[in-house]
Parts: C-alpha cells; structure tokens; sequence
C-alpha cells in the first residue's frame, strides 16, 4: 500500500505517469477513473479549503464514487497526534484510533493539516499527516500540509504541460511576494519539487531571510541536475522573472520571524514592492498562483486580468490531478 504525501518518496517517472493519466482522465479517455466507482473517500480538514475540499468530492462524484467530509474542531472534535500525552485538554481523541476507524470506513483518506509556524524543523517533520499514515490501513493522500502540497504540484505541472506542451526545458520562475499575515512553505516547496521533477529549469525568487527548506531544495536540484537542467536562488526578483516561461507567485512567512507576528507583518511591509505586476510576466511568461489570492497586496489587477493568468485552469487540474492519484492508489477489485 502506498501513500500520497511527499513526492520525496515518488521518482520523476512515476509522477509523469500520474500526469498522463490525469490528461486520459479529463478527455474522458481513461479506464483507470473505473477504480473511484463506488468507493468512499474520507476527507479530514484541521484548517479551511476551497479548491481543495470541492476538487476531490467532484473527482469522486465525477466517477461514481463518493466522499465524507470531516472538519476537525468543527463537526468532530479536536484530535491529538502526540505519543505519551496525556490527554487532558481540549482534544477527545487520538489519530490511533480515528485513522484506523476511519479506514474501515472508507477505501481511502485524504488529510489536510497546517504549519505551526512556530518552529520550522517541527513544521518539516510533517507529524499530522505522518500520524495518519503510520494508522491509517487504507492510502493516505496529502492535501496540505505543514511541508507540502504534492496535490497542488502535480496539478501545477498538468497545467504547464496542457499551456506549453511538454514541460521539460521551460523556465520556472517560483518568486514570493508579500502578504498580510505568515503562511506555510507548503505551495513553494511542492511547486519547486513538481518543476524539477518535470526537468524545467527552475528559479526561486525572494528577499534574504525567506529561504527555504534545504533538505526540499537539495531534492529538487538532484531533480534538475538529472533533467539536464538546474536551480537558482536568487535575490533579484526582475532578473529571476526575465525571460521565464512561467512566473508562479506565492507568499510564505520567514522561518526566522516564526511566532513572531508583528515583525512578519513588518517585514512583508518593508518588502511590498515585490507585489507582482503586469511587468513582471515580460514577453511571453503565463501566471500562476494556487489561489486564494489577495489582490493588490500578492499580485496586482493588471496582472490576474492579464490574458496570460492561467490560475483557473490550475484550480480545475487540481481535480483531475486528483482523480488519477486516487486511481493510483486505489487497488483493483478482486474479480
């Protein structure tokens, strides 16, 4: 049984698989969607969703299957992770026993969890979702978490591939920009991962102090470097975005300015002018975000109008991208 929730533990060529059976799947033209026919998925919130809670009830509902929609804290209560706690406080129960419950339930659950931002390493370790997958007994899929968005990446890389054919030789612009509050590394992190694994060449864009996980980094230069390709991390937000194929514009908070809201706030203040304009997007470059976007303060009017804006269509591929994980994973039917 395998999981979805790094692409650390995918190579390059099973990903592209996954890409091309999420393109038979939206023409329509793909027997492995039969293996969502009447199954349940369980998806689990700890934080809110738009794209994502809708996009995986469509891909079930789109092939027969269905889906069970948990928020924790919400409509079930809190649930812990930790090992040895003693539970106390405000959580009534332990993953121990919801994920293998919820796995006789289901064929497949999917979690969606959130940095702390309080400390960047815990935040790395990823401990929600890797609970989930040490009890679970049905596939775990990722659909956020304090790390990573592989879900988010693969649908990246479907909509590059559908805009620009092949995406291999591109040249992936990822370039932060400011906000109103801290956010996770998850979306830079999985578009850099998603880009190399695709064999573009990739470069990241931000202002000292924004840097991202090493271990992810590294990964995704041995990527490049096999692809023939390479990364650079750069300062310059103009040079980074002259010439690029794609502009992928994301924020995410200082990893040193961790737990230490008002000087994150201070700082995105102090780096507004990397707001992403019309300009930045040069000659030729698409646009993307993963959504929701905050207009004026991430990227400006001129920009997310600009003909060139492809952050719908990535919104769409997400389900599609879904779809084939869930085929993926799903095991056939005994006969």
């Amino acid at each position: 049984m395998r999981h979805w929730i790094s692409v650390l533990e995918w190579t390059p060529a099973e990903m592209a698989d996954l890409i091309a059976s999420a393109r038979r799947i939206k023409a329509g033209k793909a027997p492995e969607a039969a293996r969502l026919r009447d199954r349940i998925l369980t998806l689990v919130f700890f934080n809110p969703s738009l794209r994502t809670r809708t996009s995986f009830e469509a891909a079930m509902l789109r092939h027969g299957g269905h889906s069970i929609c948990l928020d924790v804290g919400g409509n079930t209560w809190r649930l812990e992770h930790r090992d040895g706690v003693v539970m106390n406080g405000d959580c009534a129960e332990h993953i121990r026993e919801a994920a293998p419950v919820l796995s006789r339930y289901g064929d497949a659950l999917a979690v969606r969890t959130f940095a702390g931002l309080r400390d960047a390493d815990e935040d790395a370790a990823d401990r929600v979702i890797r609970a989930f997958a040490r009890f679970a007994t049905v596939p775990v899929i990722n659909m956020e978490s304090a790390s990573e968005h592989p879900c988010q990446g693969l649908g990246d890389w479907l909509t590059v591939e559908e805009k620009l054919g092949a995406a291999r030789g591109r040249r992936f612009t990822v370039t932060w920009a400011p906000q109103v509050k801290g956010l996770p590394m998850a979306v830079p992190h999985s578009a850099v991962l998603a880009a190399a694994a695709a064999g573009m060449h990739v470069t990241v864009a931000h202002p000292p102090g924004y840097d991202l996980n090493e271990r992810i980094l590294a990964q995704a230069r041995a990527w490049c470097a096999a692809a023939g390709t390479g990364l650079t991390v750069t300062h310059d937000q103009a040079a980074a975005c002259a010439g690029a194929d794609v502009v992928y514009v994301k924020s995410w908070g200082s990893a040193a300015l961790y737990g230490r809201p008002e000087a994150q706030a201070e700082s995105f203040q102090k780096h507004a002018d990397w707001l992403v304009r019309r300009r930045h997007l040069g000659s030729h470059a698409l646009l993307m975000h993963c959504l929701p976007v905050r207009r004026n303060v991430v990227i400006a009017d001129d920009a997310l109008e600009d003909p060139r804006c492809i952050v719908v269509d990535q919104a769409e591929n997400r389900m599609w991208a879904q779809a084939a994980i869930l085929a993926r994973l799903l095991p056939e039917r005994a006969v």
